[in-house]
């Protein structure tokens, strides 16, 4: 008996749609698709998961200096018109600097969120802004199951679909 299921099709393309589904199942919370299918994404959304419920409070916070440049009351960055030595005019930002609490991420933290991106796509919003999957796994969707040990998603079965007969079920996070 296989590790898993094989979906009818060769390992590259297999990959690429159990990513997309997992992608889709984090973006949108749930996902309509084939049952075979669905318990495949199933075994991966769960580990996931359970990765970054396992890491979830592993960080910490540190100080850095940042420079950004200084804005007027309209937003607009201030500039101040400098002299070259050999004559030539030009604008430069002026810049302040300042200090920011970081979160920096421990070593299994890392790896963790480096083994999750492995089975997530860049994904863009509405607005064409990228959403990072794997920041929402580890800051959003981990500390809502932080007190559950498993069972983070769902399958509902919907019957079969019209064309080819295959059960359809609807997948979703509890």
């Amino acid at each position: 008996m296989p590790a898993q299921r094989k979906l009818g099709r060769p390992t590259d393309q297999r990959k690429a749609m159990l990513k997309s589904l997992v992608s889709a199942l984090f973006e949108k919370g749930k996902i309509e698709t084939t049952e075979a299918r669905a318990k495949e994404v199933k075994n991966i959304a769960e580990k996931l998961i359970a990765l970054a419920v396992k890491e979830c409070d592993n960080f910490t916070s540190k100080q850095v200096k940042v420079s950004a440049p200084k804005l007027d009351s309209k937003g607009n960055k201030i500039t101040n018109k400098v002299t070259s030595k050999n004559g030539k005019t030009y604008y430069v930002v002026e810049r302040e600097i300042k200090t920011d609490m970081v979160r920096v991420d421990n070593p299994s933290r890392l790896s963790a969120r480096r083994k999750a991106m492995n089975w997530l796509y860049r994904i863009k919003d509405s607005e064409g802004k990228t959403i990072n999957l794997a920041n929402k796994l580890f800051d959003e969707i981990a500390p809502k199951y932080k007190e559950k040990n498993g069972g983070y998603t769902r399958i509902y079965k919907l019957g079969p679909r019209k064309g080819d007969g295959a059960e359809m079920v609807i997948l979703e996070l509890v």
